[in-house]
């Protein structure tokens, strides 16, 4: 949500946001439901091209990464005791099966791939440009309405969370695994809820009383040119490429 890629100067960074998300969109769709690993390893090694063009700090690509990754760790220490076939190891009682360590691999080629292309194409864009560009592209407007509200009050509901805390703290709450632990943190996220709810009602109201009718207006008008056209052209023939090579078995 913070827009830390947004900045800096490259090809990838000044292609049309509407082709960054039509190019994420279909990219996205074409690995997931690839399951050769010729085609997920050459689907990362894409991903990780159009990072290089558009310039990004590695440091801040793996920091994006880690939380993905944490998530999959979790999947390696149960999908391969829990996926039927045949066996491949065993940890004590537990007995890993060849067919759920290839399901863990493909898992995490799969979701590394897809953010490793977000990252480079997305998030190297302007939240608000990409919300224009959502509308576009004919996105429902309440959808974009809820992207654009949930990147604009997400840091006010958590600076609300920080206050609630640094409350319980001052008043000597200190966590423990005990019943009046669990309570109060759950008294914590009623409260966040409560005030979530009673400010959104109160700019809901604020933007009724300044005649907002539902109607996203932009000072700045998207146009493809020739580079745009281009780079479409390009990533919608690789990406068709992959979905040959997954269903005509060619490698």
């Amino acid at each position: 949500m913070i827009e830390e890629l947004a900045g800096g100067d490259s090809l990838i960074r000044r292609l049309d946001p509407r082709v960054k998300i039509v190019v994420v969109f279909l990219f996205s769709v074409a690995v997931a439901v690839s399951n050769r690993f010729v085609v997920l390893m050459l689907a990362l090694g894409l991903g990780l091209c159009i990072v290089l063009a558009a310039r990004l700090p590695i440091k801040q690509l793996v920091r994006r990464l880690v939380p993905v990754n944490m998530f999959i760790i979790l999947l390696w220490f149960f999908l391969p005791f829990t996926f039927e076939g045949e066996p491949l190891f065993s940890v004590g009682p537990l007995v890993g099966t060849h067919e759920g360590v290839l399901s863990a691999a493909r898992i995490s080629i799969k979701s590394n791939a897809i953010m490793v292309m977000l990252i480079a194409l997305v998030a190297s864009t302007s939240i608000l440009t990409l919300g224009h560009a959502m509308h576009e592209l004919r996105v429902p407007k309440k959808i974009v309405h809820l992207f654009f509200f949930t990147y604009r009050y997400i840091h006010v509901i958590h600076r609300e969370y920080l206050r609630l805390v640094s409350a319980m703290k001052v008043r000597g709450f200190r966590p423990g695994t005990n019943v009046h632990t669990y309570k109060t943190f759950a008294y914590l996220v009623g409260m966040l809820l409560v005030r979530s709810s009673d400010r959104a009602e109160r700019v809901h109201n604020a933007m009724l009383c300044r005649g907002f009718s539902g109607n996203l207006y932009s000072l700045s008008e998207f146009s493809l040119k020739t580079r745009d056209m281009i780079s479409l052209i390009l990533m919608l023939a690789l990406i068709l490429a992959l979905g040959v090579l997954e269903w005509t078995k060619i490698a």
